[in-house]
């Protein structure tokens, strides 16, 4: 799709990546940017800055390329399989694999490897790039998530996210020491006005979001805890932890600027899940022990 517009004096002075966001419709400033730095925006004949602000008489063109059907392939990646029927596969996702392609991993991720093994047999509801999934662990978080091999799966574990039903208990380490033993976070979490990527506790465009907490293990320096989700907003116990002051250890987004890169992210494990079958109406419970980056980093702070 091709767009052209003649600035006039009413919108001389004006940065053009505003100028365009508020006249192409369903484009935000960031796609705006995007745009012109792939020189698709040219202004009197020559590529731009997002900077660049208007003059009278300018004249822009606007080229949006037609939109790329994406679609997750097959890939033989090793998983670590805890249970399987025909209407469920429970993983234990390794550290550092993303769960569904998105911008920047189409490859390599837990779809991509659960359609080679599954041979392609996923719930079709959540569309290519995500066949299957009903609910989402982080990249640099291990641990359990069951996925819907069949369309009748999906809707019954989706309801049970819904209704908060689904047992999802994690295990972390964060920095410093809790006031309690037990406590619980009450606050609504939503997405960053300032930076998109992240979330945070706000009270604008929020979803009410609740973490449970018991300390394991104390450590100099840092905690060994218990997280027992009561509801499933992205980032949640990070953001909720950081929030009262004490951040997971390793978490460059929500940490301290000195990262313990050892650590390759955050020090987070989905360890137990419980739900009830989608088909036989029993509950089922499974736990994944910790894997080795958490139990090496747990005993180097023991012994500190």
């Amino acid at each position: 799709m091709k767009y052209e517009f003649i600035i006039t004096s009413d919108n001389s002075g004006l940065r053009i990546d505003k100028f365009l966001s508020e006249n192409i419709p369903g484009k935000s400033r960031s796609q705006i940017a995007n745009l012109i730095d792939s020189e698709d925006v040219l202004i009197n004949g020559k590529a731009t800055v997002k900077s660049y602000k208007l003059n009278t008489g300018d004249i822009i063109q606007v080229n949006i390329p037609e939109a790329i059907e994406l679609e997750a392939t097959p890939e033989d990646i090793p998983m670590d399989i805890v249970y399987e029927d025909e209407d469920i596969i429970v993983v234990n996702k390794p550290k550092g694999m993303v769960v569904h392609p998105a911008a920047g991993n189409y490859t390599g991720t837990l779809v991509n490897a659960l359609l080679y093994h599954c041979k392609g047999n996923l719930s079709g509801i959540n569309g290519v790039l995500r066949p299957g999934i009903v609910h989402r662990i982080d990249k640099n978080t291990s641990g359990l998530l069951v996925v819907a091999k069949s369309d009748r799966a999906h809707v019954s574990l989706s309801e049970q996210i819904k209704e908060h039903s689904m047992t999802r208990e994690y295990r972390a380490v964060i920095y410093g020491h809790l006031k309690d033993e037990q406590g619980s976070v009450d606050a609504p979490i939503g997405r960053s006005t300032i930076d998109r990527k992240r979330m945070c506790v706000t009270d604008k465009n929020s979803k009410n979001a609740v973490t449970h907490y018991t300390i394991i293990e104390e450590f100099k320096d840092f905690s060994y805890i218990k997280c027992v989700l009561e509801t499933g907003r992205t980032h949640q116990i990070r953001v909720h932890m950081a929030y009262i002051g004490h951040p997971l250890a390793g978490d460059d987004v929500y940490g301290p600027k000195k990262v313990i890169t050892e650590l390759s992210g955050q020090c987070l494990h989905a360890m137990k899940l419980g739900f009830v079958h989608p088909v036989t109406n029993k509950y089922m419970e499974f736990s994944s022990d910790l894997p080795d980056y958490f139990e090496k980093f747990l005993n180097k702070i023991r012994n500190k």
